[in-house]
């Protein structure tokens, strides 16, 4: 590839970038949850995820938010995040990006408005995120996108009661004047203190 390709290949990706629509609701919206879902169902098809009605249950409990970022009429990115107001944390349940516009830099798109969004909107201290433990590949991709993003991974391990895989904390916060906790065992009292009010009640 010549350095003129290059070229108009980066003003592609800029010009792209630059054309997305962001948009985020606390409310639950049928519409919206169904675009967003064809992505999350791509991205996290094992058991594990949350259903569709536990996802719903979230949004009556005033709980979460849904973030998603379109190209024209077709949304090609999504996340799902809440926050701990007791430690000022967004935490990010999950986000995914549609797979024909995964590496153009919409994720980091994405993520830099739930950044903006937590930081001046939520009145946040930062965002705590947690990614598999297990030594493979993928889990290697996806913290070396969080960590290129500001996160910072923490050493605890977490085992959970109800699945097998052994999960950690990564942690980035807004102004390191203010940060958020970078104890992992910390970390995971809000993460597990979101879940379970995610699950309580349901079925």
């Amino acid at each position: 590839m010549d350095k003129d390709e290059t070229s108009r290949n980066d003003w592609k990706a800029v010009s792209l970038l630059e054309a997305m629509d962001y948009q985020i609701t606390d409310d639950w919206d049928e519409e919206r949850w169904q675009a967003a879902e064809r992505i999350y169902e791509q991205a996290f098809p094992l058991d594990g995820k949350k259903s569709r009605d536990i996802i719903r249950g979230m949004f009556a409990k005033r709980m979460c938010q849904l973030h998603t970022i379109a190209y024209g009429t077709e949304i090609v990115g999504m996340a799902l995040t809440g926050i701990d107001q007791r430690v000022g944390a967004v935490i990010i349940d999950y986000i995914a990006v549609r797979a024909d516009y995964r590496g153009t830099g919409v994720g980091r798109s994405l993520l830099d408005r739930i950044k903006q969004w937590g930081h001046e909107t939520a009145g946040c201290k930062g965002i705590i995120v947690e990614v598999e433990s297990e030594a493979t590949a993928e889990n290697w991709q996806r913290k070396h996108f969080w960590q290129s993003n500001g996160f910072q991974l923490t050493d605890y391990v977490h085992r959970y009661i109800w699945v097998p895989e052994t999960y950690q904390a990564m942690v980035m916060s807004f102004d390191e004047r203010e940060p958020l906790p970078e104890d992992g065992k910390l970390l995971f009292r809000s993460i597990t203190r979101f879940h379970e009010k995610a699950y309580r009640g349901s079925k």
